[in-house]
């Protein structure tokens, strides 16, 4: 056991290095084609921090763990909210003059209902799975739509954002980096979260949820906590609420495009409306005083906290309904 803790951790740390590979090579070939550095920066800091989960959800469907990536793309968004957000705004208050990002938001929770609405018969269907990719698609264009419409203050944040060297060889270089550091930690985690949720009496769905998640989380968590030092409260929350949008729409949409996908109970009933329960908690931070503070960073952390020890009640739960011989509900 201690063999795969120390193989996970090593691979999160592979997933992070080819992450923020991944998006250095990604911005400089971006700003080498001719693409604004704002819009660059907006694109990256929405949905840049979500390469690394596709890494593990691609490798968890290769293996036929379709439930791990499903676990980790909805545990995600709520370590997201509850987590990285709420010790960013513990950290320093974050000031947020992103005007789309009430718009995103509200896709976000319409995007989360439909899911749950989806997944009450136990299934997401290929039309399902369309919908939630169209809606993504749109909700991009919309996004970019609206960046002439930003404060200078913030362009030029999310120009800084993206601001990296254009030489085309380096970028090649970063990228072939990236894909490999991502290939080797993204099988490093799969493999060996399944050998630690075994020997937790975690299955693959919760394995995903709760150990997967909360990982992969935590290089994000130390970033955004940085960012919110500097100032920087439009780039944290524009991380958040974009990679929860391209979790939702894009991974668990196009799993679903490839193939009708099951939708557990145990997330119906309970990981997505957790979810929508964050985003619904921001929303009234957002349209007041566009400012989370601390206290209100507290309340997403002990949201957190909450939304965590149930979960880890169920699993207990399961394992003693397993250890009587009888049958969990999932």
């Amino acid at each position: 056991m201690l063999a795969a803790l120390g193989l996970f951790v090593l691979g999160l740390v592979l997933l992070a290095l080819g992450g923020d590979s991944l998006v250095k090579g990604a911005s400089g070939l971006a700003r080498r084609g001719g693409v604004s550095p704002f819009v660059t920066g907006l694109v990256l800091v929405a949905f840049g921090t979500s390469l690394p989960e596709i890494a593990v959800n691609l490798h968890a469907i290769a293996r036929g763990v379709p439930d791990l990536a499903l676990g980790n793309a909805i545990g995600s968004n709520v370590v997201n909210f509850g987590l990285t957000l709420g010790l960013a705004a513990l950290a320093a208050p974050l000031l947020v003059h992103w005007r789309a990002l009430n718009p995103l938001l509200l896709v976000l929770v319409a995007g989360t209902a439909a899911l749950i609405v989806f997944g009450l018969d136990g299934s997401v269907s290929r039309i399902e799975g369309g919908v939630l990719v169209a809606a993504f698609v749109a909700t991009l264009a919309f996004a970019l739509s609206r960046a002439s419409n930003e404060t200078p203050e913030l362009q030029a944040e999310l120009e800084g954002f993206s601001s990296t060297g254009t030489d085309l060889g380096l970028n090649l270089l970063r990228f072939a980096i990236a894909l490999v550091l991502l290939y080797f930690g993204s099988r490093l985690v799969v493999v060996n979260a399944l050998t630690l949720g075994a020997g937790w009496g975690l299955s693959p769905l919760l394995a995903g949820l709760v150990p997967v998640a909360i990982g992969s989380a935590l290089p994000e968590v130390a970033a955004a906590i940085a960012a919110a030092r500097r100032g920087q409260g439009d780039i944290v929350v524009g991380h958040v609420i974009g990679s929860s949008l391209f979790n939702l729409l894009v991974i668990v949409g196009a799993m679903a495009l490839w193939q009708p996908v099951v939708l557990p109970g145990l997330l119906v009933r309970y990981a997505l409306p957790a979810a929508l329960a964050f985003a619904l908690v921001i929303y009234p931070m957002l349209r007041g005083d566009l400012r989370i503070g601390r206290g209100e960073g507290g309340v997403l952390l002990v949201g957190f906290a909450v939304w965590l020890a149930f979960e880890l009640l169920l699993v207990g739960s399961a394992a003693g309904v397993a250890a009587t011989g009888g049958t969990g509900a999932g």
